[in-house]
């Protein structure tokens, strides 16, 4: 199980580094229907006519409006992240069984791990590695909305409530709150784990601060993405994945299993106990 959490862990690590890289090394010329390439003319380009489409005279709302309906589109892709988590959690126990059956270090027995943890994995149609799909599917999102803020004069110029979008936030209010709101999402998931491990811990409080240095050196259009993206994971967790609900229903779940253990033994008992009186 260790070499899957150090994947995961070195993959999202990594796919923020490489977010944080290209947002800072992509194109500054202006994008309009007269730019050429598929990035800039297709996608840059629509991503910002999309947001000026939901604008209503305000780009800071077309930002807000264009998140939500993401959020909404990439809704059963997050149901499935979810449920996929959840499984691999359930399957913690039997996961430290097998880590104890081949604690080994030698080669062959940490083959024999990696082998009959994925089989595990297999029978129980669980992915480790699905948790990272929704980052991925966002990054792309997240460096096209960016390069349209920062690259279309109409969401550039855009102002919303204090900010200029195309500008940094000057009072912070916003990478706070992204942060905030990235924190109290990735704190949420980590409830319903059934143990907690030192890549989930880390990953709680390394995620705000990127969020937090991006957001402060970036856009302030990009802030108000991640606020809305985030505040909508929040609400989305608490609502489909509620960590509070898995905690209770895993305590009443190990509570009856206590009680049919108990039931059986107590029969098992009474059974021995007729036995011997039959003898007698």
């Amino acid at each position: 199980m260790c070499f899957v959490k150090k994947r995961k862990r070195l993959l999202m690590t990594g796919s923020f580094a490489v977010l944080a890289l290209l947002l800072s090394a992509c194109g500054t010329s202006q994008v309009t229907a007269q730019s050429t390439g598929i990035w800039d003319r297709y996608i840059v380009y629509y991503f910002a006519e999309a947001i000026k489409g939901l604008s209503f005279g305000n780009a800071g709302i077309g930002i807000i409006l264009f998140t939500i309906i993401i959020r909404v589109i990439l809704l059963p892709l997050m149901h499935f992240q979810t449920k996929s988590m959840r499984k691999t959690q359930d399957l913690q126990p039997q996961l430290k069984k097998l880590q104890a059956q081949y604690s080994s270090r030698d080669t062959q027995t940490q083959q024999k791990l990696r082998e009959e943890t994925q089989k595990l994995y297999a029978e129980n149609n669980v992915n480790p590695y699905i948790g990272c799909l929704p980052l991925l599917v966002q990054m792309p999102i997240l460096m096209a909305l960016w390069q349209a803020i920062s690259r279309v004069p109409a969401l550039t110029e855009g102002h919303f409530l204090w900010l200029q979008l195309g500008l940094k936030d000057p009072y912070y209010i916003l990478p706070i709150l992204a942060a905030l709101f990235t924190f109290a999402s990735t704190y949420l998931s980590s409830m319903s784990q059934v143990e907690s491990n030192a890549s989930m811990k880390i990953m709680t409080f390394v995620m705000p601060l990127m969020i937090l240095f991006m957001g402060v050196n970036l856009a302030s259009g990009l802030s108000l993405y991640w606020v809305i993206s985030n505040g909508f994971q929040v609400i989305q967790t608490l609502l489909i994945n509620n960590p509070f609900v898995i905690r209770k229903e895993r305590e009443e779940a190990a509570l009856l299993a206590k009680e049919k253990e108990r039931a059986l033994k107590k029969a098992k008992n009474q059974a021995l106990n007729s036995k011997k009186k039959r003898k007698k």
